[in-house]
């Protein structure tokens, strides 16, 4: 953890740090579905979303957790955003390599999010306290699709 932080301070320092990369996030792709690349919302919404990763890896554990894994996926990803941003602006394959890494970052902190949420808020642990159960299946294929059409359409339309 950082700077002899509580475990409670440290927690909710994570939780803000991935809200805003999430809100950011969704900027950013609205924006690149508008054909719009909007910078600072665009370099808020990388670097929120690497603190997201690395803050993860905070947390005390003794062996490598789905989390972890997602993480670790979510920072390669990244690392391929930022590359691609620097050239996206030069055409060819970067102009839909970045929109679908900024699509797939999201992803992944959104999944996380609804993870979490089944896991933490009462009554969403009461319809799955597993994460095996229907709704949360439902939730998860749902935000897996809206997610896939986000991609799609933000690679056609920020390409042109």
């Amino acid at each position: 953890m950082l700077l002899g932080m509580t475990l409670e301070t440290y927690t909710k320092l994570h939780v803000v740090i991935s809200l805003i990369g999430i809100v950011s996030g969704l900027v950013v792709v609205f924006g690149m579905l508008n054909r719009q690349l909007r910078d600072g919302w665009t370099s808020i919404f990388v670097w929120s979303t690497v603190l997201t990763s690395v803050t993860g890896f905070g947390f005390p554990f003794d062996h490598l957790l789905p989390s972890h894994k997602v993480g670790i996926v979510s920072l390669i990803v990244l690392v391929v955003v930022i590359v691609a941003r620097s050239r996206a602006h030069r055409g060819g394959a970067w102009r839909w390599i970045f929109p679908l890494g900024c699509v797939l970052a999201l992803y992944l902190n959104v999944f996380v999010l609804v993870v979490q949420s089944f896991q933490k808020i009462p009554a969403l642990n009461a319809l799955a306290p597993t994460q095996s159960e229907r709704p949360f299946q439902l939730v998860q294929l749902a935000v897996f699709a809206l997610f896939v059409w986000f991609a799609v359409a933000s690679m056609r339309r920020f390409r042109r």
